[in-house]
């Protein structure tokens, strides 16, 4: 029975249906609240070790999607979370090289590690590597990413100066200004400005409410994850989607129409400057987010591909809806990923069962046999982080 024709004096309409549905899913690929605290903790202590144990004015903040609330579990074999710190240094660029910068957060990092390990702390890092830019700190279900950076001088007041062992160059970047520019852009829904208002009566964290931008950057970046799962070389970059993102939406409080008409607009946001591909950075507009387009062609087409895909998927969900639960449950899980999708399901047939007069369907709200090619289930869903199937 279609959800746009069943008996309740409330039904949802067919916009809001398939926002709930879309949330739930991708709300089991979020960050839980309980490891989320955790990484905080941890990455405190990190912090406040660099700073007492570093030289005086030693800096330690999240970046990324950590700190724009648009994490998801990545499609990898232990589903580990990837949270990115940045470590700065008061230091001119004059005054030291990347490699001198990256080797003194390091020692630093080693002794915390054999500090932790000399107490006899349960809770400290259980691996410590260094990688190409940054050095990287495991634990269950999560690992951070510690980069080293010193001040740009040429864009305060929070530009900073990345190290990078595969380029020569100095690497630019303004974590911090970016997510003042994210908040805004996420602030224009007044749904999100009523939560807070609630959340902050109920003493809720701000951190675990999600805005309507945030949801929908976590749907983009979750297929866009599965449709080049084979393909990682070609994927668009989480930044390059969560700015075009940022930029198309217009404050819509519905997550699917919200996600339909940003990914209507973000062509319009992809700029032709010369001969060159140009999405600039919002906090750094030197910065072009497309930079590799217009050195590796196919990473140009790989982005339309995923975009016209992503595009007819929500098209069919739109015409899908008329025709019952069941078919937009096979629809979502065609193009996502059964785990994540049941578990919203459920929840929502939780949530229509405990409405006055609600009638299910002859098969049922959630028929496990609903057809559809299943992909293989990953295992970044699960009953607990870094769960294997």
């Amino acid at each position: 029975m279609s959800a746009h024709h069943q008996t309740r004096g409330n039904t949802d309409s067919p916009e809001k249906m398939l926002s709930m549905l879309l949330d739930g899913a991708v709300e089991v690929l979020d960050i839980a609240p309980d490891l989320h605290d955790t990484a905080i903790d941890r990455y405190g202590e990190v912090g406040t070790w660099l700073a007492e144990n570093g030289s005086p004015g030693w800096e330690i903040h999240s970046q990324g999607s950590f700190l724009l609330g648009t994490v998801v579990r990545p499609n990898t074999e232990t589903g580990e979370y990837d949270i990115d710190l940045v470590c700065k240094l008061p230091l001119q660029r004059e005054s030291t090289t990347k490699e001198e910068l990256k080797q003194r957060v390091g020692d630093q990092l080693v002794a915390y590690r054999r500090w932790k390990q000399r107490q006899g702390h349960t809770d400290g890092p259980e691996s410590l590597e260094s990688r190409r830019r940054c050095w990287t700190l495991g634990y269950p279900g999560f690992h951070l990413d510690v980069l080293p950076a010193i001040p740009d001088e040429d864009h305060p007041p929070t530009g900073i100066l990345l190290t990078d062992k595969k380029l020569h160059k100095w690497q630019h970047s303004n974590p911090l200004g970016y997510a003042d520019w994210f908040r805004a852009r996420s602030e224009l829904s007044r749904a999100l400005l009523e939560k807070r208002l609630v959340a902050s009566v109920a003493k809720v964290p701000e951190h675990h409410i999600r805005s309507t931008l945030q949801r929908l950057v976590q749907i983009l970046k979750w297929h866009c994850m599965l449709f080049f799962a084979d393909d990682t070389d070609n994927r668009p970059p989480s930044i390059l989607l969560t700015t075009l993102a940022g930029r198309a939406y217009r404050g819509e409080d519905d997550l699917f129409t919200a996600v339909r008409n940003v990914l209507a607009a973000m062509p319009r946001f992809i700029e032709r400057r010369g001969n060159q591909w140009w999405v600039p950075n919002p906090a750094h507009e030197e910065e072009n987010f497309t930079d590799k387009w217009n050195e590796y062609p196919e990473r140009r087409q790989a982005f339309l591909s995923w975009s016209n895909e992503i595009n007819a998927i929500m098209d069919n969900l739109a015409l899908s809806e008329s025709k019952g639960l069941d078919v937009v449950y096979s629809q979502l899980v065609k193009s996502f990923e059964a785990g994540p999708v049941m578990r919203s399901f459920e929840s929502y047939g939780t949530r229509m069962k405990a409405q006055p007069g609600q009638r299910l369907g002859a098969t049922g709200l959630l028929s496990t046999t609903a057809s559809g090619p299943l992909r293989k289930p990953n295992t970044f869903y699960g009953p607990h982080p870094g769960a294997r199937s």
